[in-house]
């Protein structure tokens, strides 16, 4: 069973936080051999939340929820991350409905926007997500920009 949380980045504890960029870095950096900069300053500013998918006491699932100031700017939805120890048990479903449902409380009239690894674009699109750009490398990784319109 899986403890789901939202929470506004300063609700978040150190614990959390630790547990945070320790799975990411396993992830994004160790797993997928992806030498980048994961701490980018957008954690902890602004309205942005995290969701975050709890199984016996060890975070297995987790995506960051950016909010711009800037009043027509999409949220950005980011660092989806399901852990490889649980991958094939569609956490990545329930995560992702998770953060959709916390889009769409705290900022329903906001259309999002996420930048896809290109080979996930059909697990995207499954929740409205379009294509909105051609396919582009980042960070060696072939990912596509997709987007959803507000309350979709």
């Amino acid at each position: 069973m899986i403890q789901w949380n939202d929470l506004h980045h300063s609700q978040l504890t150190v614990q959390q936080l630790y547990a945070i960029l320790q799975l990411r870095c396993e992830v994004f950096v160790v797993e997928q051999r992806c030498a980048y900069q994961d701490v980018d300053g957008d954690d902890l500013v602004g309205e942005n939340r995290h969701i975050l998918g709890w199984r016996d006491g060890e975070l297995v699932a987790y995506a960051r929820i950016l909010k711009s100031e800037a009043e027509f700017e999409p949220v950005v939805i980011g660092r989806v991350i399901v852990s490889q120890a649980v991958r094939g048990e569609k956490l990545g479903v329930q995560l992702m409905e998770h953060t959709l449902a916390s889009c769409l409380q705290h900022w329903p009239q906001k259309a999002l926007y996420l930048g896809a690894q290109a080979h996930l674009q059909p697990f995207y699109a499954r929740f409205g997500f379009a294509p909105v750009t051609d396919v582009y490398d980042e960070d060696g990784i072939p990912h596509i920009g997709m987007a959803r319109e507000a309350n979709s």
